[in-house]
């Protein structure tokens, strides 16, 4: 992996020259990310993209090209670049477990460390979590409307190329069980799939040609795309070649819960009764909603998902709520905060608890400042250890994380699986000193 330390700003780098000059820059520090509010009146948000954060920390580096640049463009002063030659990251994370559920207020990431070494971070840490956990959020909330039917990520052509990779990735947290995009295969071992688009039908001198060269090449389980001339002629055509052992067809046009009734009845006519109908076109949580009766199978989801369905970002920031009160190694640490009333920041360095009913219902986000909030018996800690003394210590697989995600949904009350704006699904409340804050300083 390339040195990820210039995916930054400019100002991260002249704060430290000027906390290095001023001799506050090793001053212990705690620095929350979180999100003031649900972007879309949204019930909940998905974490996404702590794997990334990981591995993005541990190529946190500056070597000669980096500090070549930043002297050359006198970014920095000298005394700065010798700094940054010999920077790593030694301290602590804790986050959110990746696929967990968060909420306005969420502590997703707490970074304890000198000034100097977490202030470099917020820029790549908020980059990488505002992207992967806003494509989390909507793939959760289409997978919900798909009520068990398989979603299948394809938005590759519709972001940056790069930004493709890591939303297969995050949508594959969420619960879609394949990809498009073969760079997310090698990089992250997400499944990919895919048969054929409209170019390989035009290709052919007949549909019947285009149809018998792919079902010669990848069998009669094959997903046959029949929406290029006549959907209805394409189906007796699709049958007629691969026989009731036709795979799937697809529909990428036109009025989809309509012909997907039509095709359905004409696939049963023809004896093709376990074929199944993928759809696709432009499709989102609202309109895969809207197909749930009619006998669809599947549903292909791009420009909506790697654009986070109309919320591309999650509103993440990263703060400092916590700072010793000198540079001695153990000066105690004071709470700091943004005063702005329309930018809120609690200080205070957190922990968190999911608080459940007997059930294991979730009723309440915890979040306790300075202390972990006690468990009352049926609660669930939510900070996990990602790194300690600059250590990695909380890499996972991504089936982990899958996995988290479908127990943090299962265990949210009804009303956060509604499509509708909203409340968040449950109130975030603090305790502590809350600096003169409402108990739930977040709650909309």
């Amino acid at each position: 992996m390339r040195p990820t330390a210039l995916l930054t700003d400019h100002y991260e780098l002249t704060m430290l020259q000027a906390a290095l000059r001023s001799g506050t820059a090793d001053r212990r520090s705690a620095f929350e990310l979180f999100s003031r509010r649900l972007n879309g009146g949204r019930r909940y948000g998905v974490v996404a993209g702590t794997g990334r954060v990981l591995d993005a920390l541990e190529a946190f580096r500056f070597g000669a090209e980096e500090l070549a640049y930043l002297r050359e463009h006198h970014v920095v002063d000298e005394p700065t670049l010798e700094w940054l030659e010999a920077y790593r990251f030694s301290g602590e994370v804790w986050g959110y477990g990746e696929g967990d559920v968060y909420f306005p207020g969420s502590p997703l990431l707490v970074v304890e460390s000198t000034f100097a070494e977490a202030v470099l971070l917020e820029t790549m840490l908020l980059s990488i979590l505002n992207h992967d956990s806003a494509v989390a959020s909507a793939a959760s909330r289409m997978i919900g409307a798909a009520a068990g039917r398989p979603c299948i990520e394809m938005g590759s052509r519709r972001t940056h190329e790069w930004s493709a990779v890591a939303a297969a990735r995050a949508a594959y947290v969420a619960g879609f069980q394949v990809t498009s995009n073969l760079q997310a295969g090698i990089e992250y071992g997400v499944p990919t799939a895919g048969t054929s688009a409209h170019s390989f039908t035009l290709l052919h001198d007949t549909e019947r040609d285009a149809f018998q060269a792919q079902v010669t090449s990848l069998g009669k389980d094959t997903t046959l795309l029949v929406d290029t001339y006549d959907i209805a002629a394409a189906v007796r055509t699709a049958v007629d070649i691969a026989g009731p052992e036709l795979g799937a067809v697809r529909i990428d046009s036109g009025d989809l819960a309509a012909l997907a009734r039509r095709v359905r009845r004409q696939l049963d006519e023809l004896g093709a009764t376990s074929t199944r109908i993928v759809v696709t076109s432009d499709l989102d949580e609202f309109a895969i909603a809207g197909l749930a009766a009619a006998p669809v199978d599947g549903y292909g989801v791009g420009t909506s998902l790697v654009t986070g369905s109309g919320q591309p970002t999650s509103g993440f920031v990263y703060k400092l709520v916590g700072r010793a009160a000198s540079t001695d190694p153990g000066a105690p640490l004071v709470a700091v905060a943004k005063k702005s009333r329309d930018k809120l920041s609690i200080g205070g360095r957190k922990w968190a608890l999911r608080r459940r009913d007997t059930d294991g219902i979730a009723e309440l986000e915890l979040i306790g400042i300075g202390e972990q909030p006690v468990d009352d018996g049926d609660d669930r800690e939510l900070l996990l250890p990602l790194v300690r003394g600059g250590d990695i210590v909380g890499r996972e697989s991504l089936e982990a994380a899958r996995e988290r995600h479908q127990l943090a949904v299962a265990e949210l009350p009804e009303e956060a699986h509604k499509l509708s704006g909203g409340a968040p699904a449950i109130p975030s409340r603090y305790i502590g000193d809350t600096r003169g804050t409402s108990a739930d300083p977040f709650a909309s």
